[in-house]
């Protein structure tokens, strides 16, 4: 079970985005927010598959990501959890510093730069 109990969102089957990528930004946002602090127990994949309806590769998957990502942790038998820290803070701060420097260094300003991030993300 969740220690603090998360109220998982439908995801949608229909939607171009896979299940497991639905999922794992659930995760991210529910972290990003307050509902999964540090140190919160995720449930069990197959208890979290059953829940949602998925199967227990697609959730098997979207923790995998999010481990890799830093999201949580695996401590073996004791189960999944929130990591201690948000690496998500870190890496966008190195992100941004690097992305100003190579701006910089074209001549580009700030509003011209992030036009570019603009773009990008429309």
């Amino acid at each position: 079970m969740i220690l603090n109990p998360v109220q998982w969102p439908q995801l949608d089957p229909s939607s171009s985005t896979a299940l497991f990528d639905q999922l794992r930004v659930a995760v991210i946002d529910a972290v990003r927010d307050g509902r999964l602090p540090a140190g919160t127990r995720l449930p069990t994949v197959r208890d979290l598959a059953g829940e949602l309806g998925l199967a227990v590769n697609t959730v098997a998957r979207a923790y995998r990501e999010l481990e890799s990502a830093g999201i949580v942790e695996t401590r073996g038998r004791q189960g999944t959890f929130v990591a201690a820290r948000n690496p998500t803070e870190a890496a966008m701060a190195e992100a941004a510093r690097c992305y100003a420097e190579v701006a910089r260094a074209l001549g580009l300003g700030k509003r011209e730069a992030l036009g570019y991030l603009d773009a990008e993300f429309d």
